[in-house]
C-alpha cells in the first residue's frame, strides 16, 4: 500500500510522529504554488522565508531516508493548485491512501475536506501535534458563557499544565504582571546586537521574479535574517533566553526609532511554521528563569509566557470557534479605504511612518506597533476591516490567518463587537508618547485636538468616540471617556468633527 502524505508550508514539524520511522511506501509531498502566493499580496520576505524553510525541511527528510516529492514554483509539472497537484501525484504514483495534517487555515481545511469527499481512495487527517490545545477546546471551555475572556482561559492553562504554579496558586502571588510590562525604553537599558542568520534566498527571489508573483516590501536576498530550519530556530530560542528574556516583560510594549525589535524574541515565524513548538519555548524559558532567578524577575517571564499559552492558543481557539462567519463581521460598520501610505510608509505622522517602514523593511512589527499604531489608526479612520485584514495577512512574515484574523478583526478593529476584546483598543497621541519616542520631532502636536498642526490621532480619537457612541457608550470600559466627551463644548466637538472629516477625506496628505 502506497501512502501519500501532504506537508503544508506551516507544518514543518520534524518532531511529528510521522517521521519517527522510515517507510519506503510513504511519499511526502510539498508544493510551492500560486494558489498560496496569490490569495493575498504577501511581503516578499514572507514568501521567500516560507519557501526556504520548506526546502530545508524537505532536504532534512531526504537526508533521513524519507521519500520526498517536492514541486517548486516554476516546475513544469506544477498545476499551481493544491488539489490538482495532489490528483496528479496520486495518479502517477499509484497511491492507495492520502494522509494530511489538519490545516490551521479554514480555507485550506475546507479545500482538503471537500477534496477527500470525492477521492476514490482512502484518506485520513492527523493532528499537527504542535499546539497545547485542540481546535475545539475553546468551544467547550466557553460553552454556555456570554463572554470569552482570555484571562479565564489563560489561568486554566496555567493550572492544567502547571506553568508558574505553586500547587493551585500562581507563582509570585499574581496571575498577571501586565502592569509591570509597560515601561518606556529610553536608551539606557542595553539591548544586545540582533541574532541574524544571513540566509541566502537569492535563488528563490529570482524564481519569484521569473514567475511574476506580486509582492510588497523589501528584501536583501543574501541576508534573510529569520530562522529557516529547526537548528536555527533552536539557536534563536537560546539567544532570546540568554540575552533578551531578562528585560522582555519590562519593555514588551515599548517602541523606539533606534531599535525595531527591542527585547522581543523574533521566534514567531519559526513557531508559526512549526519548526519549533510552544512547549519547547516554554520549557526553555522556565529553565532559564529557574537557573537565573536572582537576576530575572518573574514579571519578565510571565509576560512572555502569557503571549504563548495565553494569547496564541486563545486566538487559535477563537478562530475555530467563530469561523467562517467571523470573517464578515463589521460591528462598527466601517467602510473607508485603507490609506495608500500603508503600502509605502509615505506619511508625515512619525509613529505611522516608523511602524510601516519597519513592516515593509523587515516583514515585522511587534504586537503594540500592530495594535496601537497601525491598527489604532485604521480603526480611528474607520477603515473597512476587509482591507486592513488583507494588509495584516500579507505584510508580516509570521502572518497566517488563524492568528492574524482574530487579532485584527477582533482585538484591533473591534469588528466582532467585543467577542475577543472587551473594548476597542483606540487611543490618542498621549498613549503613543507614553510608550515611545515617536512624537519627538514629529510634525504634529500631540497635545491639541483640532488646530492645523494637531496630531491626527487626537482629532480622530474624539471623532471616533462621537460617531460610534450609539454602539459604544454603554460599554462599561468606555464610560470614563464618554464622560469626558460629554463635558466638551458643542463648539469644540464641531471643530473636531470638521477637522476629522478633512483628515479622512485627504488622508494621504497627512
Amino acid at each position: 500500500m502506497k501512502k501519500l502524505r501532504l506537508v503544508l508550508g506551516d507544518q514543518l514539524n520534524s518532531q511529528h510522529s510521522w517521521y519517527q520511522k522510515v517507510d519506503d511506501n510513504i511519499l511526502y509531498c510539498f508544493f510551492e504554488m500560486r494558489q498560496e502566493t496569490d490569495y493575498v499580496t504577501h511581503h516578499i520576505q514572507k514568501i521567500a522565508g516560507f519557501f526556504a524553510a520548506m526546502r530545508n525541511f524537505a532536504e532534512e527528510l531526504k537526508s533521513n531516508n524519507h521519500a520526498v516529492f517536492y514541486v517548486r514554483l516554476n516546475d513544469e509539472n506544477n498545476t499551481q493548485s493544491l488539489t490538482d497537484n495532489l490528483s496528479k501525484i496520486i495518479k502517477e504514483q499509484g497511491v492507495n491512501k492520502f494522509e494530511y495534517q489538519l490545516p490551521d487555515e479554514y480555507r485550506l481545511d475546507t479545500q482538503l475536506k471537500d477534496y477527500c469527499k470525492n477521492l476514490n481512495i482512502a484518506s485520513e487527517p492527523f493532528s499537527t501535534q504542535h499546539f497545547y490545545t485542540k481546535r475545539d477546546d475553546l468551544k467547550t471551555f466557553f460553552k454556555g458563557k456570554k463572554t470569552f475572556l482570555m484571562e479565564n482561559f489563560y489561568r486554566d492553562m496555567r493550572k492544567k499544565h502547571q506553568i508558574l504554579m505553586i500547587s493551585e496558586q500562581p507563582e509570585g502571588g499574581k496571575w498577571n504582571f501586565d502592569a509591570s510590562n509597560r515601561k518606556k525604553w529610553k536608551g539606557d537599558t542595553f539591548i544586545p546586537p540582533p541574532k541574524n542568520f544571513d540566509n541566502d534566498v537569492s535563488e528563490i527571489v529570482v524564481e519569484l521574479e521569473k514567475s511574476g508573483v506580486q509582492s510588497i516590501g523589501k528584501i536583501n536576498p543574501k541576508y534573510f535574517e529569520y530562522p529557516i530550519s529547526r537548528k536555527q530556530s533552536l539557536e534563536q530560542l537560546a539567544y532570546f533566553c540568554e540575552h533578551l528574556l531578562i528585560h522582555f516583560g519590562d519593555f514588551q510594549d515599548a517602541m523606539h526609532t533606534d531599535n525595531w525589535y527591542l527585547f522581543h524574541s523574533k521566534l514567531s515565524f519559526a513557531m508559526n511554521t512549526k519548526m519549533i513548538s510552544p512547549k519547547e519555548i516554554i520549557a526553555a524559558t522556565l529553565k532559564t528563569y529557574r537557573a537565573r532567578k536572582d537576576e530575572i524577575d518573574i514579571s519578565q517571564v510571565e509576560g512572555f509566557i502569557r503571549q504563548i499559552i495565553g494569547w496564541r492558543e486563545y486566538m487559535r481557539g477563537m478562530y475555530w470557534m467563530l469561523m467562517p462567519s467571523y470573517k464578515q463581521e463589521n460591528f462598527l460598520d466601517n467602510k473607508n479605504k485603507l490609506p495608500d501610505f500603508f503600502w509605502t510608509g509615505n506619511t508625515k505622522m512619525n509613529c505611522i511612518k516608523n511602524a510601516i517602514h519597519n513592516s515593509l523593511d523587515n516583514g515585522y512589527a511587534h504586537h503594540i506597533q500592530r495594535l496601537m499604531i497601525t491598527g489604532n489608526f485604521a480603526l480611528l479612520a474607520q477603515v473597512n476591516p476587509d482591507e486592513i485584514d488583507a494588509w495584516y495577512l500579507g505584510i508580516y512574515v509570521d502572518a497566517i490567518e488563524w492568528v492574524q484574523l482574530p487579532n485584527t478583526r477582533g482585538m484591533s478593529q473591534f469588528a466582532d463587537g467585543g467577542k475577543i476584546a472587551t473594548k476597542p483598543y483606540v487611543s490618542s497621541g498621549s498613549y503613543i508618547h507614553k510608550m515611545s519616542n515617536y512624537c519627538d520631532g514629529c510634525k504634529y502636536n500631540k497635545k491639541t485636538k483640532f488646530e492645523d498642526d494637531s496630531c491626527p490621532f487626537n482629532t480622530l480619537y474624539w471623532n471616533f468616540l462621537d460617531e460610534k457612541k450609539e454602539k459604544l457608550a454603554s460599554n462599561f470600559r468606555m464610560k470614563m471617556m464618554y464622560s469626558l466627551l460629554n463635558k466638551m463644548s458643542s463648539e469644540d466637538r464641531s471643530k473636531i468633527k470638521e477637522k476629522a472629516n478633512h483628515i479622512i477625506k485627504n488622508i494621504d496628505e497627512y
